[in-house]
């Protein structure tokens, strides 16, 4: 059994020859409208500087893998119905470039603004790492706080300390939506 973490709280990955993770983030979502809630998760990769190491280092729908490899998103559930996972992004540990330090996992609602839908017709929101090998749940951070104005959330974020990697649970909203977060990283999107 995993560690649970509460936001803020943060916990060391281990287990034997750990090498290979998966990032599950999952949620229910319902419009009072009747019409799908579109959520779609994707990683940041990070250098020192709190600024992704490229553009191209912006990993989400439109852009399903990292130059290296080392972090692949699975591809887009639009309905985030069922049990389990909506959607799932792999990290390769040992591939991840040293100057990347964090990898930030975020979620956000596509084209709500325009839709006028918000976190608060999301629950049961969660994020868990998963080792590869074993599927063994290592770390889980289920987010209870009220979202209602929020069109995006940092779910959570992996980090090197010492040479070891670490989960921190975030759970940061933001009203700006999927651009919001990848502007304050530093992501170019005027193209």
């Amino acid at each position: 059994m995993g560690v649970n973490l509460s936001k803020g709280g943060d916990a060391l990955l281990y287990g034997p020859g750990l090498t290979r993770v998966l990032i599950g983030l999952g949620w229910q979502a319902a419009d009072t409208t009747g019409r799908d809630v579109d959520l779609d998760a994707s990683a940041l990769m990070v250098g020192r500087n709190g600024r992704v190491l490229t553009d191209e280092h912006f990993v989400f729908y439109g852009k399903l893998t990292s130059p290296d490899g080392s972090v692949e998103h699975t591809g887009d559930d639009r309905t985030g119905s069922g049990a389990g996972d909506c959607e799932v992004i792999r990290v390769d540990l040992e591939g991840v470039p040293p100057r990347c330090v964090r990898i930030v996992f975020t979620v956000s609602i596509y084209e709500g603004d325009r839709h006028g839908q918000t976190f608060g017709q999301v629950r049961d929101a969660y994020i868990r790492v998963v080792d590869e090998a074993t599927s063994a749940e290592l770390v889980r951070y289920d987010l209870s706080e009220d979202a209602s104005k929020e069109t995006a959330v940092i779910f959570g974020e992996l980090y090197r300390h010492n040479a070891e990697w670490r989960f921190r649970a975030v759970g940061e909203g933001y009203t700006t939506g999927l651009r919001g977060i990848a502007v304050s990283y530093g992501v170019d999107v005027t193209s």
